[in-house]
């Protein structure tokens, strides 16, 4: 069965707007919190590594940021995609329609987390004496869907497998937990010693990130490593596809 695109972003809407009802149902901040989590690590992280251990990073607060707001989207999204089909059992069983749009509801919702952070950002950089970009214009749409695509790819692939390896939750906390360590989040590339520089050059989130802080914080966009995200991102897009259609006719069984 076909489906229209103005359909599948219809339907992507309407389960995003339940999603986010639901998550917030009773809450009285709201979306606030998406933010204060992130922002409460960096306020961790500021004491420990500059007041503490005084690692020489100009503007820490902000390199710190504009590291962690990419990342709190890439991590939520790619957690609560592990339970998106199971916590949709109901209305997969009841209802025909492509499956493939609840992972990327999911994505879609932290995608709008992560665009809530932005004034943020701009107020922190006002207050180092720093401006906003005219190249955030077009650098912001440009990375964020190599981002929105990269996670997308992940979501399917993770969504699907959970679903025949509930032991796979395990295995993806503590390869995120590792991950955010061997990305230039809390540090920057040049601290790196040379024999480890691998981990930055085969670690698709490490472009991601430096990235959106070069852009964020210098106004620069660099679209040779643009290239490069997206060749990542249409890779795990590919992979995610493939492992989903392979598997989604067993759904109704295994659901």
């Amino acid at each position: 069965m076909k489906y229209s695109v103005g359909y599948l972003l219809d339907l992507a809407t309407v389960i995003t707007e339940k999603e986010l009802k639901v998550r917030y149902k009773s809450s009285f901040f709201g979306y606030l919190w998406s933010i204060a989590n992130p922002l409460l690590f960096a306020m961790i992280y500021y004491f420990i590594f500059k007041l503490i251990m005084r690692v020489q990073i100009p503007n820490y607060t902000i390199f710190l940021i504009t590291g962690l707001f990419p990342w709190q989207w890439f991590a939520s999204a790619t957690t609560t995609s592990l339970f998106s089909f199971i916590a949709n059992a109901q209305i997969i069983k009841k209802t025909v329609f492509p499956r493939s749009v609840i992972p990327f509801s999911n994505v879609m919702m932290e995608c709008l987390h992560f665009l809530c952070t932005i004034p943020v950002i701009i107020v922190f950089l006002y207050v180092y004496d720093m401006r906003p970009s005219l190249n955030w214009l077009w650098g912001i749409p440009l990375i964020g869907l190599a981002q929105m695509i990269m996670t997308l790819g992940i979501a399917l692939m993770l969504s699907t497998l959970n679903l025949f390896f509930r032991d796979l939750e395990r295995f993806v906390t503590l390869g995120i937990m590792l991950l955010f360590y061997c990305t230039p989040i809390l540090y920057s590339n040049d601290m790196i010693p040379a024999k480890y520089q691998w981990l930055v050059h085969y670690n698709p989130m490490a472009n991601m990130v430096v990235s959106w802080r070069d852009l964020f914080m210098n106004g620069v966009l660099d679209y040779q490593d643009l290239g490069i995200m997206y060749l990542y991102a249409l890779g795990f897009l590919a992979v995610g596809a493939w492992i989903f259609n392979t598997l989604k006719y067993r759904f109704a069984e295994i659901l």
